[in-house]
């Protein structure tokens, strides 16, 4: 990764659980109990004698090894001031604007409410089932809250696994393509009730204050059980005083989610923060049939909670708090405007919890962050354990897994020097395979997926190709 290949990472701090174990395609047939030879368990032993684990650990860990480094001594603007209005794919940044994270262990926390879609599996009805999705599209994002750290751009060729048995998943990912930047993923539902994969590619922005994350790509969710398939695209991420000022992340844009079965669709929109702050973090919206009949409406915070009511009961709530505003006339704001120099964006003060309307129905409610959040990049429980690294588990892992990084385990450590360094060598030691590649006149081949067509959208997509569980390594490439 040169200069060019660095700034891929802002996506997912902007944008935008753990691994492996004895769990091969061959021996691992989802009938809804997970069955493992123990002849090749390497002392794991089966899952019905043990607590549900992911690779040997009983146990995740709360808290990482060292605090996070402080970056007030650092200054992005000579880095960024001949950008503005540029791509970013081609900026090398300090390391302390990181977080320790690969960009593809980033996309892995789109499965941390990953119950909203056993739950959909399980709903009867249509109408239910997408209420389910649409709360884990919008929890998908939930995380970046606060999440102003830039994760590491994945090598060409990284991978990162998860399989958790209490969470009733398994998870590949690999960096496919690194101009453009592209990581695709595959999930699967451990009791054969869920498909959910993608390829993420988020174009991003410098507009002098903030970096935009738009993303591209498509999203598909099948829920077998139903023969049925949903797409979408997440929002775009913006974050805030990237110059001067307090860091501040919002999320906005529509998002159409699509039942492809029955034509029932979803649009959430995620509203811009507005004057005051006063649409910060706002997600509302409406599911509708394919004659364009809303059938429930949908409103809360991506950074909080989701609810939803039915259409008539939200249009008569409304239509009383609309007529109260005209009532409580509001003097215009005489206060000085916004210059457009060297002054930070206004952080918006959160506003008050969402407002429930009476009878409204609960769709998600965020996770608790731990109480030592704020020095661990602001990670949320699950997110904390994604770069655990048990001893002998390296034994089980694919040689390209990210937990095998030593950047980044560096600076999980601590060691700011020593991972500036190895990031420093794995880049040239990247850019040295590219140029050999080149001499040879070879191709770059990706291991686990290959190039394809969305089978719903018919979009271009990179589709998942099999064989990761049955664990052969023998071909991956040294990228570390």
């Amino acid at each position: 990764m040169n200069g060019e290949e660095e700034f891929f990472d802002a996506v997912t701090g902007f944008d935008s659980d753990n691994s492996s174990g004895e769990f091969s395609e061959a021996n691992q047939r989802l009938t809804g109990v997970i069955h493992v030879d123990t002849s090749k368990s390497n002392g794991i032993g089966k899952v019905g004698d043990r607590p549900p684990q992911e690779n040997g650990i009983q146990k995740h860990r709360t808290s990482l090894p060292a605090p996070m480094f402080t970056r007030s001594d650092f200054s992005v603007w000579s880095i960024l001031k001949k950008c503005i209005g540029l791509e970013l794919s081609k900026i090398t940044m300090p390391i302390a604007f990181n977080e320790p994270l690969s960009f593809l262990q980033r996309i892995t926390e789109y499965m941390e409410h990953v119950y909203l879609i056993h739950r959909a599996s399980r709903q009867p009805q249509s109408l239910e089932r997408m209420q389910s999705v649409a709360a884990f599209a919008v929890s998908a994002v939930a995380s970046q809250w606060e999440r102003t750290g830039k994760p590491f751009n994945p090598l060409l060729g990284e991978t990162y696994e998860l399989i958790r048995e209490d969470l009733g998943f398994r998870f590949i990912s690999e960096q496919v393509s690194h101009h453009p930047p592209i990581s695709a993923f595959y999930s699967e539902g451990l009791h054969q009730d869920f498909l959910f994969h993608g390829s993420i590619y988020p174009k991003l922005k410098f507009w002098g204050k903030s970096v935009e994350a738009e993303p591209r790509g498509t999203i598909t969710l099948e829920l077998l059980k139903h023969k049925e398939a949903y797409t979408w695209t997440n929002p775009t991420c913006c974050v805030h005083n990237v110059i001067i000022g307090k860091l501040w992340i919002e999320q906005y844009g529509t998002v159409e989610i699509l039942n492809h079965r029955t034509g029932d669709k979803c649009v959430l929109h995620f509203k811009p923060c507005g004057l005051f702050g006063k649409e910060l973090h706002k997600v509302e919206g409406y599911i509708q049939d394919k004659s364009k009949k809303k059938l429930f409406m949908i409103y809360g915070k991506w950074t909080e909670c989701l609810w939803g009511i039915d259409p008539v009961t939200y249009e008569s709530f409304r239509k009383q708090e609309r007529r109260g505003d005209s009532l409580r006339k509001t003097k215009p704001d005489d206060g000085p405007e916004k210059a457009d120099g060297d002054v930070a964006d206004t952080v918006p003060e959160s506003q008050e919890t969402v407002q429930v309307i009476p009878g409204s129905k609960l769709l998600w409610r965020v996770n608790t962050r731990p109480p030592n959040s704020a020095q661990m990049y602001n990670f949320t429980s699950f997110t904390v354990s994604l770069n655990e690294l048990e001893t002998g588990m390296e034994k089980i892992l694919a040689p390209t897994d990210c937990r095998l990084r030593p950047d980044i385990r560096g600076m999980e450590n601590g060691n700011m020097d020593l991972a500036s360094q190895e990031k420093e060598r794995l880049e040239e030691k990247q850019r040295e395979a590219r140029r050999e590649r080149a001499r040879e006149e070879a191709e770059w081949q990706t291991r686990w997926f290959h190039r394809g067509s969305n089978p719903y959208t018919g979009t271009p997509d990179w589709l998942y190709a099999g064989g990761y569980f049955e664990r052969d390594f023998s071909g991956c490439p040294d990228i570390y």
